[in-house]
């Protein structure tokens, strides 16, 4: 059998195969298993030959020329991460404060005291690290993908929990000086003060000297207290337990739960050495790996300034910028373990879940 024979045949049935059911494609190439060149016809799933009814069936040949089905999945476009999505916008894509670059959307939580439905990623993402008022758009997909305000605005900025940065100095006051109490009548004798030894002392000196016709006279001088100001303190670095804030929708109906590539997720995990875990997001979308160190603390670069963390979970490289916001799921469950909100090219770097949804006061 020749290999045009079998373009030949291609072309006279491929339309009639094309109708079956689950067929969705045809093509030239070797049979599993012979290697014999033959007439290939790909379905979305393969099924027992007992569960397909005499329409769906494949002849095992075709004019004399063999057939072999193939199983290739649901096949669809690939849809980046940094596309805009309507009507429907899954978790896992690219979102942002309308004056950052993009992040990636989180979750979809849900208030603990109102029941209402939020969206959750970092501060830096929704709330433009700290440089943001509530009620900012924000865009789906992210300024740096195309989305354009109010065009592409999706949600408003609800609320967000403050990053501290390491020169921000903590000061701590002596505690103060504490007041006599006030002298009260019924005779009482007030405390004798230094400034009254002092003088006392001036007194008798510089009559001394007069006895003994010494025209120097002894003036008494008093020492400036000191103020609350200049007394020593103690400075502290700040630290931050999480980069998060939520979005409030504009249409809830627009969101889906859904994390690309995952599915949706329900409750919580806590993080364990040596644990694998995956996430999908704008930048890298779907990726694995391996919680390596647990409480960690760390300094998180933010452009020019510095933010120390703590608490920290640190994993093996599976993200890169612009998947900050990226909810860390459980390698075999669909459990929330992280928020993602830091990284380089040999680490990344999440906050315990639990300690995020607590912080704003939400649930998954």
């Amino acid at each position: 059998m020749s290999i045009n024979q079998i373009f030949q045949a291609q072309a006279v049935f491929q339309d009639s195969l094309l109708n079956k059911p689950n067929v969705c494609g045809v093509a030239v190439g070797n049979k599993n298993l012979v290697g014999e060149e033959c007439l290939v016809v790909l379905v979305n799933q393969k099924k027992p030959v007992a569960a397909l009814s005499a329409e769906e069936m494949v002849p095992r040949h075709l004019d004399g020329v063999r057939t072999d089905v193939l199983e290739v999945g649901y096949l669809r476009a690939y849809e980046s991460p940094r596309d805009r999505f309507r009507p429907v916008i899954p978790v896992g894509v690219s979102i942002g404060h309308y004056k950052i670059t993009a992040g990636t959307l989180g979750a979809i939580v849900t208030d603990r005291q109102t029941g209402e439905r939020f969206i959750l990623s970092n501060n830096h993402v929704l709330a433009n690290s700290n440089q943001s008022l509530v009620g900012d758009p924000i865009l789906q997909p992210g300024p740096t993908d195309g989305g354009q305000n109010p065009g592409d605005m999706v949600a408003r900025l609800e609320r967000f929990i403050q990053l501290r940065y390491v020169d921000e100095v903590v000061t701590t006051p002596p505690p103060p000086t504490p007041t006599p109490p006030p002298t009260g009548g019924g005779g009482t004798t007030p405390p004798t003060s230094s400034c009254d030894v002092v003088s006392a002392i001036v007194a008798i000196t510089n009559g001394l000297a007069s006895l003994l016709g010494s025209d120097k006279r002894v003036t008494p001088t008093q020492a400036a207290p000191q103020s609350a100001s200049s007394a020593p303190v103690a400075q502290a670095t700040p630290t931050n337990a999480v980069d998060a804030a939520l979005a409030r929708p504009l249409n809830l109906g627009m969101f889906s739960p859904d994390i690309r590539g995952i599915g949706t997720v329900s409750g919580t995990k806590p993080a364990v050495l040596g644990q694998k875990v995956r996430k999908s997001g704008r930048t890298t979308g779907y990726t694995e790996g391996t919680i390596t160190l647990l409480n960690a603390t760390i300094n998180v670069a933010y452009g020019d300034r510095t933010a120390r963390f703590t608490g920290q979970i640190i994993t093996t490289p599976m993200s890169q910028g612009g998947d900050s916001g990226s909810l860390i799921v459980d390698g075999d469950e669909n459990k929330a373990v992280g928020l993602l909100f830091a990284g380089s090219n040999l680490s990344t770097i999440f906050t315990p879940i639990d300690v995020v949804l607590s912080a704003l006061n939400v649930t998954i």
